[in-house]
């Protein structure tokens, strides 16, 4: 398991690569201790603690978790942050019939499934999320799957994109409810007007840029 450091501005950004999909669980924080955390991946004992410890060793008061979209190496660790860590778990209102489906797409799987509770609250297109001087703005980018969403934050220029768009590729789009013409159409249409400046941080990966995207990536 390894781990990234980020500071932009006053933000504070740190990437954790978890479970064997290794999606990026990222915490966001300031100065006022204020947090959140993006897709909480965490899936076994191990990378539960270390999700606990860097959150008491920074003193941090996580607001709430949210999900970019609702497949299972996103969301493993919702159980975790509602009954541990205490905090609600947010999603898109679109995601929700293919989160109910989580724990059956886990029983196929070879391995253990954690619970998945049902979220705390659902999120919409446009709604504006607060922590400590921060401020994230919900994106409804369907495509990749229904309840897909990117988060950006204006002030900082950043993006944070689930799926839905990677570095120099975009997201898959052969599982329950994607579409490939959708995903194209979320990008082109949400994302890439974002300005070429924005940094994309993605579900899994390293980081990228609107304008190394908007030269670079063979699908757009």
């Amino acid at each position: 398991m390894d781990s990234l450091d980020v500071k932009i501005n006053d933000l504070r950004i740190k990437i954790f690569h978890f479970n064997f999909i290794q999606v990026n669980t990222y915490i966001l924080y300031d100065e006022k201790k204020e947090a959140i955390i993006i897709d909480p991946g965490n899936y076994n004992a191990l990378e539960n603690c270390t999700l606990h410890d860097f959150i008491d060793n920074n003193g941090l008061m996580v607001k709430f978790a949210i999900n970019t979209h609702p497949h299972i190496d996103h969301i493993f660790g919702n159980n975790f942050c509602q009954q541990t860590l205490r905090m609600p778990v947010l999603m898109h209102e679109a995601g929700t019939e293919i989160y109910g489906q989580a724990d059956e797409y886990c029983a196929t799987m070879p391995f253990q499934r954690p619970p998945f509770p049902a979220p705390d609250r659902l999120v919409k297109e446009g709604e504006v999320l607060t922590f400590g001087h921060q401020a994230l703005r919900v994106i409804y980018t369907p495509g990749h799957c229904d309840g897909s969403i990117c988060l950006y934050d204006e002030k900082n220029k950043l993006v944070f994109t689930g799926d839905l768009l990677f570095e120099e590729s975009i997201g898959r789009t052969d599982l329950p409810s994607g579409s490939y013409e959708m995903i194209l159409k979320s990008i082109h249409d949400k994302i890439m007007t974002l300005p070429d400046a924005v940094i994309v941080y993605s579900g899994h990966g390293d980081a990228t840029t609107i304008g190394h995207e908007r030269k670079h990536n063979p699908y757009l």
